[in-house]
């Protein structure tokens, strides 16, 4: 519970700072913390010390974790945001398998904590090439910093194969990226806060951010029904990464056919059908019944926490993306820290803490109809343009094929 409420303080306070100092200075610092970190825990001289480094530790690595995600979608295309996006927990899940294997050839977590904390310190040569490590050119230029941003542009148009010194086009590339330079305006940095004056994008954000929670906090209830048991250590380990695979490859081949919106939906609608047939036939559902249900409630629920958290960065505006993709990510977090208190005193809450979950679920579906989509729509830079988000069917909007560009048009010489 320690070091989940770590990661929901990390990307709470962290994101906040992601839209006030750039997604690339987070993830730097996280960085150079989670390896000092890592390393006082593998000296850790007591329990309580060990556990107020854990707290931290997971912190520092929600910061890390954060500025990679939110730098990495505002560097793509809307055709290929998903692909990278979601592809990327692959490597994620990649690392959930190599972990077993690491605390076998180690034998000591000493040892394995310390080893972790060295791979850490080795992401530390991007803090020496920022060319590996870019910051956003979105949230520079969304954040009034326009000379900065040029630069990086510049650095994109000459590793892409194109000269910016062609003027084939009536308005060349370097006559755009040198207006964009032209003055040096102060920078304007925004707060989560000023998302109340914006009651689209908060009612996106709240939306997203309670499907986050319900899909932290209800995975418990199924992998419980899984094994009713004990189970051995590894074994709901490695069935939770599998179907997160699983689930992965389904966003992948969906995403962009159906759409975020169908998607989460759809998702959501099987996990709390999955969660209600669980928790009202116990006692009657033969037990292979009981184990398909509780795998593919799992397999949704870890699909619509994928997805609630691209959906989020695709709706929220670049000046707030940070702190509001990371109350989305930490309300996850605060779903998976309540469910060790079901296992208290003899896992007598685990019926109501089942229950809760699978109400919420049911809500949730509610509140997904008002969500609008977002495939194939550039990101919203500014509050305004988070507004201009086509509606949902239901609030009686219509689809707009308009995109938002990502530099800002530039009136051209007559």
């Amino acid at each position: 519970m320690g070091h989940l409420l770590g990661w929901l303080l990390g990307c709470v306070l962290l994101g906040a700072c992601c839209d006030w100092f750039g997604r690339r200075a987070v993830f730097v610092a996280s960085l150079v913390l989670a390896t000092g970190l890592g390393a006082s825990e593998a000296l850790a001289a007591s329990f309580p010390a060990l556990l107020a480094l854990r707290l931290l530790h997971g912190g520092a690595l929600a910061g890390f974790s954060l500025a990679l995600y939110v730098a990495r979608l505002e560097l793509c295309d809307p055709p290929h945001r998903l692909v990278f996006s979601v592809a990327a927990g692959l490597f994620s899940v990649l690392g959930t398998l190599l972990l077993p294997g690491l605390a076998l050839l180690t034998q000591d977590w000493r040892l394995l904590q310390g080893l972790s904390a060295l791979v850490t310190g080795l992401l530390l040569l991007f803090w020496g090439f920022p060319s590996l490590f870019p910051e956003s050119p979105r949230w520079l230029l969304a954040t009034g910093q326009p000379a900065r941003a040029r630069k990086i542009l510049w650095h994109f148009a000459e590793a892409g194969g194109v000269d910016p010194e062609d003027s084939s086009e009536e308005s060349s590339l370097a006559t755009e990226l040198d207006t964009l330079g032209a003055g040096s305006p102060q920078p304007r940095y925004h707060s989560i806060l000023e998302l109340r004056h914006s009651s689209v994008a908060w009612r996106n954000g709240l939306i997203l951010g309670f499907s986050s929670l319900i899909c932290g906090g209800i995975r418990a209830s199924f992998l419980r029904s899984l094994s009713p048991s004990e189970p051995a250590f590894y074994q709901l380990y490695f069935l939770g990464a599998g179907l997160e695979v699983v689930a992965t490859v389904f966003l992948l081949l969906t995403g962009d056919r159906w759409g975020r919106r169908p998607v989460l939906l759809l998702g959501t609608l099987v996990m709390g059908l999955a969660s209600l047939l669980l928790l009202a036939g116990t006692q009657y559902l033969p037990e292979w019944t009981m184990w398909s249900l509780s795998v593919l409630g799992l397999l949704a629920s870890q699909a619509v926490s994928a997805l609630s958290s691209l959906f989020a960065a695709e709706v929220l505006p670049t000046v707030s993306r940070g702190a509001g993709l990371g109350l989305v990510l930490g309300a996850g977090f605060l779903g998976q820290a309540a469910a060790p208190l079901a296992d208290l005193h003899g896992r007598r809450g685990f019926f109501l803490h089942h229950v809760v979950f699978a109400s919420f679920a049911i809500l949730a579906l509610l509140c997904a109809l008002l969500l609008p989509e977002s495939r194939g729509r550039g990101l919203p830079a500014s509050l305004q343009d988070a507004d201009r988000l086509c509606r949902s069917p239901l609030r009686g909007g219509r689809l707009r094929p308009d995109r938002l560009p990502l530099l800002p048009p530039t009136p051209r010489p007559q």
